[in-house]
C-alpha cells in the first residue's frame, strides 16, 4: 500500500521515541502524548484522560456516513528494567498506523474508526477500565497485532485471571511462654495452602492455580497475627473461572475456621476475561497479510497467560494476532534482546505490514454485509 510506505516514516519516529523514553504502566505520559499528537495530525478527534486515566486516551475518525465501527488498540507501556522488551512501542504504532490508514478509506464505506490508548497491559490492564465503563459495547470488531520474535502467527486463547487475596486476622502471643493464648494467622494460610493443594486433582487440566504469602509474621518468637496471601487463579472460561475461585475461597475459609482467625478476600489486581479469538475475522486478516507478504500465518500458540484483550473480545469480536520482529535473532520475550529488535529495519518492515493487514482487514469487513453477520454470528456462538 503505498499510503502506508508514505506513513511509515511517522510511525518509526513514533516506535523510537518511545523505545528512547520507556514508561511503565500508568505513567506512560510521554508516549500518550507522542500517541495522540500523530492521531490529531490526521484529523483525529481525541478525548484524553479516557475513563479517568490520566494515560488513557480514545481517538475517533468519523466518516458521518453509516457503517461499522472499528477499533484497534494501541498499548504502549515498558518494563521494569528492560524498556520495550515486549514491543509496545511498535505494537502502538502499528495500532495507529492501521487507524489513519481506514480512515483515509472510510469515504468509500462509511462508518467510524476508534483508536483506543490503553495504558498498563503489562500491570492491571486498562481496557478492564475501558469494558467497565462500555467503550466497547458500540465497537463492532476490534483488533491488535502484538510483536513476537517467532513466526506471524494467529492468535488463540488466552486465561481468564482471578487474582484473589486473602487475609487471615488471628492474635499475637508468645510463642514460648503463653502459645495458647494467640491465633496464628500463619497457620491459617498453610491449612488454605495445603487444601488448595488437594484441591488440584479436582480441578480441569487446563486451569492454573498459583500463590504467594505475601506476609506471614515479623519475629519467629512472636505468634503471628497477621497474614497476607496472594493467589492468581486461570481457566480457558471465565465462567468456570468464577465457579474455582470460588472454591479456592472455601479453602482459605476453612483455614480460618481451623484456627480461629478472621478472613478477607478482595482483588489485589484487575480480573482478565479469557481471550476469544474469532475465526473468521482471523481468516479475513491471514488473506490480508497473504495478499501482503506472501505467508500465511502460523497457528496459534498453545502455551497461554492471559491479557486484558480478553475483556475486548468478550464484548465484541476481536483477534490478536501476531507478528515477527526478530527475523532469525534468538529474543525470548520480556527481555533487551527483543527491546533491540524493535529498532531494525526488518522490524519496521514488519509493523507497516501488521498495520496493513489491520486496515485491509476491517475495509473487507466493512465492505461486506454477509461476511460481518457471519463474524457476528460466531462471537455470539462463543462460550464465555
Amino acid at each position: 500500500m503505498p499510503a502506508a510506505q508514505a506513513l511509515l516514516p511517522e510511525l518509526i519516529a513514533l516506535s523510537d521515541a518511545l523505545y528512547e523514553r520507556p514508561e511503565l504502566g500508568y505513567e506512560e505520559f510521554f508516549a500518550c502524548e507522542q500517541h495522540t499528537a500523530l492521531l490529531e495530525r490526521h484529523d483525529f478527534a481525541v478525548e484524553r484522560n479516557c475513563c479517568d486515566l490520566p494515560t488513557a486516551y480514545s481517538a475517533v475518525f468519523d466518516s458521518g456516513k453509516p457503517g461499522l465501527t472499528v477499533a484497534f488498540l494501541a498499548e504502549y507501556d515498558a518494563l521494569p528494567g528492560i524498556g520495550h522488551g515486549c514491543g509496545h512501542n511498535l505494537l502502538g504504532a502499528a495500532s495507529l498506523g492501521a487507524g489513519i490508514l481506514l480512515a483515509q478509506m472510510l469515504e468509500q464505506t462509511g462508518g467510524k474508526v476508534i483508536v483506543f490508548g490503553t495504558p498498563a497491559e503489562e500491570t492491571s490492564g486498562a481496557k478492564v477500565q475501558f469494558a467497565r465503563a462500555g467503550k466497547f459495547d458500540s465497537v463492532d470488531l476490534a483488533m491488535l497485532s502484538h510483536p513476537t520474535s517467532s513466526a506471524w502467527r494467529r492468535s488463540g486463547s488466552s486465561l481468564a485471571l482471578q487474582p484473589l487475596q486473602f487475609e487471615f486476622f488471628g492474635k499475637t502471643a508468645h510463642a514460648a511462654s503463653h502459645p495458647w493464648d494467640g491465633i496464628n494467622a500463619l497457620d491459617a494460610a498453610l491449612i488454605a495452602m495445603t487444601a488448595i493443594n488437594a484441591l488440584r486433582e479436582h480441578i480441569r487440566p487446563d486451569s492454573r492455580v498459583h500463590g504467594i504469602i505475601v506476609e506471614g509474621g515479623q519475629a519467629a518468637n512472636i505468634v503471628p497475627e497477621y497474614c497476607k496471601v496472594q493467589y492468581y487463579i486461570r481457566s480457558t472460561t471465565k465462567s468456570y473461572n468464577t465457579i474455582l475461585t470460588k472454591r479456592i475461597q472455601k479453602c482459605a475459609e476453612a483455614g480460618a475456621l481451623a484456627t480461629g482467625c478472621r478472613v478477607e478476600f478482595s482483588e489485589f489486581e484487575a480480573p482478565y476475561d479469557n481471550l476469544i479469538t474469532n475465526q473468521a475475522l482471523m481468516d479475513v486478516f491471514d488473506e490480508a497479510l497473504y495478499a501482503l507478504r506472501g505467508i500465511h500465518l502460523a497457528p496459534a500458540d498453545q502455551n497461554m497467560g492471559s491479557t486484558d484483550m480478553g475483556q475486548v473480545s468478550q464484548a465484541c469480536p476481536a483477534i490478536h494476532p501476531y507478528f515477527d520482529i526478530a527475523n532469525g535473532t534468538p529474543a525470548n520475550g520480556h527481555s533487551r534482546e527483543l527491546a533491540a529488535c524493535t529498532r531494525t529495519p526488518y522490524a519496521y518492515e514488519s509493523m507497516r505490514d501488521a498495520a496493513c493487514a489491520m486496515a485491509l482487514t476491517a475495509l473487507r469487513v466493512l465492505q461486506d454485509p454477509e461476511l460481518y453477520a457471519r463474524i457476528r454470528a460466531e462471537f455470539e456462538a462463543a462460550e464465555k
